[in-house]
């Protein structure tokens, strides 16, 4: 899989969360711009995860192609989606937007970081 060189992908998962998370808790669902917080919403939950994985798991001495990096990283971001909601349904703290939205954002900010230390 093609990857972004050095720092660069880093800093574009700390900028996309960011950008999701203000999008996710500034757009309101009635408002005209609703899609935009859905299709940033869309794309953090079923491929960044997945993604931060993927340079984790394979760092620079591994190469795969592009197509399976992105079906690796959709499937591994559904697997991480779903273990945060199980995970949270079994706490007290329940499924609602803001934990599923927060733990999902520190998931993916901790294997960013992860990644970036190993790489």
């Amino acid at each position: 899989m093609q990857k972004l060189k050095g720092k660069y992908w880093f800093l574009t998962i700390i900028a996309f969360t960011l950008i999701t998370l203000l999008t996710a808790y500034t757009i309101p669902n009635e408002s005209h711009f609703s899609f935009v917080r859905y299709i940033f919403g869309f794309i953090f939950v079923s491929f960044t995860p997945g993604y931060c994985l993927l340079r984790l798991l394979f760092s620079k001495d591994k190469k795969i192609e592009i197509i399976e990096g992105i079906v690796l990283s959709i499937a591994l971001s559904f697997s991480i989606a779903g273990l945060i909601g199980l995970f949270l349904g079994l706490t007290s703290i329940g499924l609602n937007f803001t934990s599923v939205t927060v733990s999902l954002a520190i998931v993916v900010l901790a294997l960013a970081l992860l990644a970036f230390k190993r790489s």
